[in-house]
C-alpha cells in the first residue's frame, strides 16, 4: 500500500518514518519552502534516510521518495496531509488535479476542512478523514533525526462519506495507529484539542512568552486554576455548540482522556495534568506569532464563533479570545479565519445530513 505524506515538518517526517519502519511505500512532500528546509535538504541529499528516536531507542529507516513533486500524491492509495490548517485550502486547489478515485485523503488534523475538499473537489468517489489530532507528538532535533515525545493510544477519526467508513477502515486500520471512528467529521473537527488547549494557554501566556523570549513550556506553567476555569467555560462553549447539531457533550478534559490513556478509570482532569507535566514537553510557544494563536484562533476558535451564531448560541469566551489575540497582534483573525460563508454553508449543510441519516 503506497502512502503519501503532505507537509514535511515535525509530524509529517514522524509518521513517513514510522510507515517506512513498518515496511510502507512512502513518499514525502514538502509543499512550501516556510519551514524545516535544513531538514527536508538533508534528506534529499541522504537518499530518505531518516532516525526515529523514541523511548531512548533510535530506529533509522528510508523514506522512499521524498520530493517537492505533488503531482507524486496521484501514485497513493492513502494521502495524509500534514501542514498547519491555515493552509489547507490553498493546499487542495493544488491537490485536486492530482487526486484520484478511491483514494482516502486524511486531514490531520482537519478544522473542518472536509468542507474545502466539496467547494473544490468535484470527484464523489474518495473518502475524506478529519483526525482530531497528529497521531505522533515529535520534534525534529537535527536534521534527519526526529524525536518521539508521546504517541495517542488511540485517535478518534471521522470519515465522510459516512457509507465508505467500512471500505476506509480496512485500509486504514492497516497503518498501524489505533484509530477510534467517530460518528461524523463534525466530531473530530470540534474536539481537535488545540481549540481549547492552544487558545486559551497561549493567550493567556503572552506576557510569560514575551518575558522569557520563547523560553517557555506552556503546559508546564499556564494552566493554573483561574486559567483552568477559562478554559472550562470555553470548552462548555464548544459543547453548547455540539450538543445543538445533535452530537455527544463530551469535555476537553474526556476527549483528552479517550486519547492519551487507555486505563478508564482515571480522573480525566488528572490525565490532563499527567499528560502537560511530562518532561518531553517541547518548548513553546516559543512568540506569541506563533501557530498556537495564528493557526487555532482564526481557524479554530472563528469557526466555532460562527458556527455557534447560526445556532444562536452565545459564545463570550471564545469572542473574547479572539478579540485579544488580534488586539495582541495587530490583526484581524476573523478576515482570516473559518467562517460558513469561506467553508460553503452548502458544504456544511452535505457533511451534517450525511452525519444525520
Amino acid at each position: 500500500m503506497k502512502v503519501a505524506i503532505l507537509g514535511a515538518g515535525n509530524a509529517g517526517c514522524a509518521v513517513a518514518a514510522d510507515l517506512s519502519i513498518r515496511g510502507y511505500d512512502v513518499t514525502l512532500i514538502k509543499t512550501t519552502d516556510s519551514m524545516h528546509n535544513d531538514n527536508f535538504q538533508y534528506l534529499l541529499e541522504n537518499n530518505g534516510e531518516i532516525k526515529l528516536v523514541e523511548n531512548n531507542e533510535a530506529k533509522t529507516t528510508r523514506i522512499n521518495v521524498v520530493t517537492r513533486d505533488l503531482s507524486e500524491l496521484s501514485k497513493a492509495d492513502i494521502v495524509i496531509v500534514y501542514i498547519q490548517t491555515n493552509y489547507h485550502e490553498e493546499l487542495i486547489k493544488r491537490m485536486v488535479e492530482y487526486i484520484k478515485d478511491n483514494q482516502i485523503i486524511v486531514f490531520n488534523p482537519g478544522y473542518f476542512s472536509t468542507a474545502y475538499m466539496l467547494k473544490h473537489c468535484k470527484s464523489d468517489n474518495i473518502t475524506i478523514v478529519e483526525a482530531q489530532s497528529s497521531f505522533i507528538d515529535c520534534r525534529i532535533i537535527e536534521p534527519g533525526v526526529i524525536k518521539v515525545g508521546f504517541r495517542n493510544v488511540r485517535n478518534p477519526i471521522g470519515i465522510y462519506p459516512i457509507k465508505d467508513t467500512s471500505k476506509a477502515k480496512e485500509k486504514l486500520d492497516r497503518l498501524g495507529f489505533p484509530f477510534e471512528y467517530l460518528s461524523s467529521v463534525v466530531e473530530a473537527a470540534l474536539h481537535n484539542p488545540n481549540l481549547i488547549v492552544h487558545t486559551v494557554g497561549a493567550v493567556m501566556s503572552i506576557p510569560r512568552i514575551e518575558k522569557t523570549k520563547g523560553d517557555y513550556v506552556m503546559y508546564h506553567e499556564v494552566f493554573t486554576p483561574s486559567v483552568w476555569n477559562i478554559l472550562e467555560k470555553l470548552d462548555s462553549e464548544k459543547m453548547d455548540v455540539l450538543e445543538k447539531l445533535g452530537f455527544e457533550r463530551l469535555s476537553y478534559v474526556e476527549a483528552c482522556k479517550y486519547r492519551n490513556t487507555l486505563d478508564d478509570t482515571r480522573d480525566a482532569k488528572e490525565v490532563f495534568f499527567w499528560y502537560a507535566a511530562m518532561p518531553t514537553r517541547a518548548k513553546g510557544p516559543v512568540s506569541v506569532d506563533s501557530r498556537y494563536i495564528t493557526e487555532d484562533v482564526p481557524q479554530g476558535l472563528v469557526m466555532l464563533e460562527a458556527i455557534a451564531k447560526q445556532l444562536n448560541i452565545e459564545t463570550p469566551i471564545c469572542t473574547a479570545l479572539i478579540e485579544m489575540a488580534s488586539a495582541a497582534l495587530g490583526r484581524d483573525m476573523r478576515k482570516e479565519g473559518r467562517t460558513p460563508e469561506r467553508l460553503g454553508e452548502e458544504n456544511i449543510k452535505k457533511i451534517l445530513n450525511d452525519t444525520l441519516k
